[in-house]
């Protein structure tokens, strides 16, 4: 696995994830819906931590500042 995410990429994801666990733990949401956000949050963290982004490969999208090919 070639990376494909930037820096500010994982960055927002890292965030996004963050504010997603902040929603869930003061209970402002919950059900269903705190499931789904969950679970795309897990995802993001995942892909910020190993840096590879299974959805912008078949796309060829790369974020990362030194484009190795």
């Amino acid at each position: 696995m070639k990376k494909n995410m930037g820096t500010t990429d994982k960055l927002i994801r890292i965030v996004l994830a963050v504010i997603v666990a902040i929603l869930y733990f003061t209970n402002t949401i919950s059900g269903t819906v705190a499931i789904v956000l969950g679970a795309l949050a897990v995802v993001f963290v995942l892909t910020s931590l190993i840096s590879f982004c299974p959805l912008y490969a078949p796309f060829g999208i790369n974020t990362c500042s030194n484009k190795t090919k």
